[in-house]
């Protein structure tokens, strides 16, 4: 083959129209039996990166619009303990594990059960649940939970629990008594809304739908300089300094509704565009030869799939039961991209729910 008939080749191909597949999960949803399940994704700052001036009483407008929503099921931004089980077991290929994964060690000991012996005993009292439990099975319930690696539900057993029920006994110690009252108080919107919410709609437990498997994407570029390079290089861009302004002026507001005014910014469209143009889009356009960027977004797009997998296995449990998704504005565009995908899933408008 001459160079030159390989040039015309390459033409001919690059000249073909994209395949569209004529297959749409989005245009088959009209023949589901029942109420079809609906979905808010509620994309949200890290509290934690707040400034000092934020007050966790501040979150009460943001909590009463989402409470009179009513889900019945809440899922958030965590790593679920058998997925952390996972991570942990495999360590070398997730380094990071313990960054987001606590460590159930003390819980378990306490009550006498590993991670797997803890999650089925969780699962089997949930399944048989009464409706009104006594408060040693919720503190049982809770137990088990901060054993099983889930300390936002064990948070959620703590709260309906009456106060002068929060006390020692079936199997929570001083030590689990003090985590669980730490947990009350930490500035992380998935015990401060998901497990508060949970409490006060009468759930049993939220959902952790995080996913970091998919840093077995990018762990080999970890130890590779020119990587961390690269992005630094990939965010200094015009639309990320707009971003971090824009943050600012609306963290200087926090009290009031200015929380509320915050969350309405973070769940406008214009804000998801401004996520992936400041980030994703960038690089995409990355030119390095390493293609860094594409990498990246690899590992971005995967990590977004599997938590939506994840959100989705929570909602196929009770079809038609309505679904909070709490989690990082800059996931807020995927998630309905992919959950919109779904057949029996409707997306909820979160700008309507928190007017």
């Amino acid at each position: 083959m001459t160079a030159f008939t390989a040039l015309l080749l390459t033409m001919s191909a690059a000249a073909q129209p994209a395949y569209v597949p004529q297959f749409d999960p989005r245009t088959l949803k009209g023949n589901v039996a029942g109420t079809p399940g609906e979905v808010l994704v509620l994309g949200t700052p890290h509290l934690s990166g707040l400034p000092d001036s934020f007050k966790p009483e501040s979150l009460e407008p943001l909590l009463d619009r989402l409470a009179e929503w009513k889900p019945a099921i809440i899922t958030i931004e965590g790593v679920s303990g058998t997925d952390c089980e996972l991570l942990v077991r495999y360590k070398p290929l997730y380094p990071g594990a313990a960054d987001y994964c606590r460590d159930p060690s003390a819980a378990q000991k306490i009550v006498g059960l590993d991670m797997v012996a803890a999650t089925v005993e969780a699962d089997r009292l949930l399944a048989a649940w009464p409706a009104n439990p006594a408060p040693a099975d919720r503190r049982r319930l809770a137990a088990l939970f901060l054993a099983g690696g889930e300390p936002a539900s064990a948070l959620v057993q703590w709260l309906r629990l009456p106060a002068s029920e929060r006390r020692t006994g079936d199997s929570l110690d001083d030590t689990l008594i003090a985590e669980l009252n730490k947990l009350m108080t930490r500035r992380n919107e998935n015990f401060m809304i998901g497990s508060v919410l949970a409490a006060r709609l009468g759930l049993e437990r939220v959902h952790a739908t995080d996913d970091h498997s998919a840093d077995a994407a990018t762990a080999s570029l970890d130890s590779d300089p020119g990587y961390g390079a690269a992005l630094q290089r990939i965010w200094d861009n015009p639309v990320v300094k707009r971003r971090i302004a824009a943050d600012k002026a609306l963290e200087a507001k926090l009290d009031g509704e200015g929380v509320l005014v915050l969350y309405r910014n973070y769940n406008d469209p214009a804000t998801m565009r401004m996520a992936f143009d400041s980030d994703f889009g960038a690089a995409l356009a990355d030119t390095s030869p390493q293609q860094y960027g594409r990498r990246y977004t690899g590992w971005w797009e995967t990590r977004n799939l599997r938590m939506v997998a994840n959100i989705r296995a929570a909602m196929a449990v009770r079809p038609g039961a309505r679904t909070l998704a709490i989690v990082g504005a800059s996931h807020k565009g995927y998630f309905e991209a992919y959950l919109g995908m779904m057949h029996d899933v409707r997306l909820v408008d979160a700008e309507a729910v928190l007017k």
